[in-house]
């Protein structure tokens, strides 16, 4: 399989068609190897306009999401990243090149295992997979300048809020099905947010992720 041709054509019909089209978002999709994090059994379908399974009941986001989130988040320097929901670890190898460190979070030990070996092939090593149950984010490394939680949450729990950085960028999907909205939200300052719905779409549910009523935004 031409993989070259397949990512170009992912990037062209599917990623650009979806109003992304900052350069530095394209190329970094263009240049990030997708197909060493799909199951090997599904490397003809890496840059298919799907949500690809994995183990455990989990997926990967499709392509043109990916293209999305990172065109929300801007691909400014950061110094340190948080992912919730590491699955294969595509999206955190994404994040890896314009963050200094990314620290990703899995509950399935199976898949950090996965992530930790397509990191090592990869040569990423500023990606630090943690073992753990990330439903509240995670306090051991915060704060953040950039947050991006890859499952459904019901509310945004205010405990993501905390971790991040004033000028920081958190992303989620918030709700639940058949309503679930894309959210970025932009910490200005210790007091101040700015929370933006960008689109719908409906993706798992994140595990554990908590119902507490309160929420923030």
């Amino acid at each position: 399989m031409d993989f070259e041709r397949a990512r170009f054509n992912m990037v062209e019909q599917q990623i650009r068609p979806w109003d992304v089209t900052a350069p530095k978002v394209c190329q970094l999709l263009m240049t990030t190897q997708r197909e060493d994090y799909v199951p090997p059994s599904l490397r003809s379908l890496a840059f298919a306009d799907i949500e690809m399974p994995l183990s455990h009941g989990q997926t990967m986001l499709r392509p043109a999401i990916e293209g999305r989130i990172l065109q929300a988040l801007g691909t400014k320097r950061a110094r340190s990243a948080l992912e919730i929901g590491t699955g294969s670890g595509y999206f955190a190898a994404l994040l890896a090149s314009f963050s200094k460190k990314v620290y990703t979070v899995e509950i399935e030990p199976e898949l950090a295992q996965l992530a930790r070996g397509n990191f090592a092939r990869n040569g990423m090593a500023n990606v630090i997979v943690e073992e753990g149950d990330g439903a509240q984010g995670w306090f051991a490394q915060a704060p953040y300048d950039v947050i991006v939680v890859s499952g459904c949450l019901p509310e945004l729990p205010g405990a993501l809020l905390a971790q991040l950085k004033p000028g920081g960028r958190l992303f989620a999907f918030v709700g639940e099905a058949p309503t679930m909205k894309a959210r970025l939200i932009v910490r200005k300052n210790e007091k101040q947010t700015q929370c933006r719905d960008l689109f719908e779409t409906q993706v798992p549910m994140l595990r554990h992720a908590p119902r507490t009523g309160e929420f923030l935004l």
